[in-house]
Order: C-alpha cells, then structure tokens, then sequence
C-alpha cells in the first residue's frame, strides 16, 4: 500500500520523509502526519499494512490526544478510538495481578476455614462474586479489597 494515497499533493522527496517518520514513532512529526493517514483512512486492512498494529496500540494516546486538540473529523476518531479498544482488549495481558490477589484470598480463607458462603455473609457480599474474585476473574473496588483483607488478616497484598 502506498503512502500516496493518503497524502496527496506532497512532493515525491517529502513523501519518502513521510514514510521514514511513520516507520517511527520517535521522530517528531509521527503524531501529526499519523493524525493526517487516520483522518483520511478508513481501513483498518490498509492502516495495518502501512504501520504495525502494536505500533497503533502503542501510540493511540498520543494521538487521541492530538486529535482532540485539533479538534477535527471527530468521527473518524470515534471510528480509530473503537478500533484501538478493541486491539487493546486482545494485547492486554489478562488479569494477571487479580489472578494472584485472588489465590492469596482464597488460601487465608481456607487458612481460616471459612466457606465461600461464610466470607461473603461476613464481607456483605454474594458467594458468586467471592467464587469470582477469588478466581482473579473479577475487577474489584479497593473498597472491597480492603474489607477481604481485614476479614482474613491480609496484611500485605500483591496489588502490583
């Protein structure tokens, strides 16, 4: 796919800079001219086979940010921040940290001898949602956290 298509009008020498600066986020004028291919195409397909997708997700807030500020084709941002979403989703490494807060919650519980049921009476929660957590499959409040922790006397928790 050529650079052409999207930046129309530039010189053939300034087209092969353009080209040069997408292969690279650092330089300085990446976020602008990215901003301009974004607000013309409207491929994912031909977006992806100029830069690479981790390359996309890697830079979009700089570029959202960008883009609010010009203020421009905000539909074309709604379409690109949608796209963003959902390759974030997929390269984001799943539930790590809640994955290993969760065992921590259950050994103490276990520790203890509570049921599921007994921690979530106690916690003023429902057993499902302690069966979740403790499964790291569950985004819980801080809020929450603490009150598991001081109800099993979990004093250090590996947030991190």
């Amino acid at each position: 796919m050529s650079y052409k298509k999207y930046f129309w009008g530039l010189k053939p020498q300034a087209l092969r800079e353009t080209g040069r600066i997408l292969k690279s986020p650092d330089r300085p004028k990446f976020i602008e001219r990215i901003f301009v291919l974004l607000s013309r195409c409207d491929s994912p397909k031909e977006l992806f086979s100029l830069i690479s997708r981790k390359q996309f997700v890697a830079v979009w807030p700089k570029i959202r940010r960008y883009w609010l500020k010009k203020d421009q084709a905000p539909d074309f941002r709604a379409w690109w921040e949608t796209v963003y979403e959902q390759l974030a989703g997929r390269e984001q490494p799943r539930g790590k940290n809640f994955e290993r807060v969760g065992k921590l919650i259950r050994e103490k519980r276990l520790e203890l001898g509570l049921s599921q049921a007994d921690l979530a009476r106690r916690a003023g929660m429902k057993q499902p949602d302690i069966s979740t957590i403790e499964l790291g499959a569950k985004n819980i409040t801080l809020e929450t956290l603490v009150r598991l922790g001081r109800i099993l006397g979990i004093k250090n928790l590996p947030i991190i």
